[in-house]
Formats: structure tokens, C-alpha cells, sequence
């Protein structure tokens, strides 16, 4: 896909996009633009372009003292999916969380959303559990690569 462009989210601009795309496809969990920020002070944020169009976001969470693995979400809107946008940004995001941790890879998908859970289960991961977060309920999934 020539025209697909992904860039590291460090301009209030592509911190509004790829908050755009992750509280659209993560309802459930709403992030304000001061989470966004902060967030991405410490994880790898990612946003995918379709042209001028903002279509897909990655987060790549280093290790830390609850998950000795690092963490890659690739998100793909849902008009864009099934066309090399997720794969796209997963492929850079498990490039980058395999620097980071010896310790293998996850991921986290709401379970409502079908087409990501397929998603990782076709490149491998398997779950590991199912949380809900406080005043929520529907669960995430936690996965990993085996």
C-alpha cells in the first residue's frame, strides 16, 4: 500500500489522531488528551495515514513491573481493515517490543472487537486473560506470542 504512511506520534496533531482512532475503536476507555500525552512520554505511539487521514494507531508498552513483556496494540478503523493497515503496524511494533524485552510479546484487544481478537489469534498470540476494568463491562484480552 504506497500511499499508507506511519509516523511516531509527537506533535499535538498526530497525539489528537491517534487519539481519535483509539477512543473510537476503544469506547469503553476513553482517553483525554492529557492521558494521551502522558502516555506518550512512556510507551511508543504510532499513527497510520492513509493519505491525509489518520486510520490506524499502535502503542508499544516497554516492560515493567506487572508484565515482564513488552505490550504492542495495533488499531485499525474499522472502514480501513483488511487492508494491510494492522499488519502494517503490528509488523513495526513487534520490531521494536523485541528490543525491548527477552521476555516475549502481548497484546490487548477488547473483547467486543471480533476482527482484532482474529487478528492476533492468526498471528499467534494465545489468551491469557480476561480482565474488566473498574465501571466497565466488557473485558479486555490479554494475549501473547508462545
Amino acid at each position: 500500500m504506497s500511499d499508507l504512511r506511519i509516523e511516531r506520534a509527537r506533535t499535538e496533531e498526530q497525539l489528537a489522531d491517534w487519539r481519535a482512532v483509539h477512543n473510537t475503536i476503544i469506547p469503553t476507555a476513553v482517553l483525554s488528551a492529557e492521558e494521551v500525552r502522558e502516555r506518550s512520554g512512556r510507551n511508543r505511539l504510532e499513527v497510520a495515514y492513509l493519505g491525509g487521514v489518520a486510520v490506524g494507531c499502535s502503542t508499544v508498552r516497554p516492560p515493567d513491573e506487572e508484565t515482564p513483556a513488552a505490550t504492542v496494540i495495533a488499531r485499525t478503523l474499522p472502514g480501513f481493515r483488511g487492508r494491510g493497515v494492522g499488519t502494517a503496524l503490528y509488523e513495526r511494533g513487534l520490531a521494536h517490543a523485541r528490543t525491548l524485552s527477552d521476555e516475549g510479546v502481548e497484546t490487548v484487544v477488547l473483547a467486543s472487537n471480533g476482527e482484532g481478537l482474529r487478528f492476533a489469534l492468526a498471528r499467534g498470540f494465545v489468551e491469557l486473560e480476561r480482565y474488566v476494568l473498574p465501571g466497565d463491562t466488557i473485558p479486555f484480552v490479554t494475549l501473547r506470542l508462545p
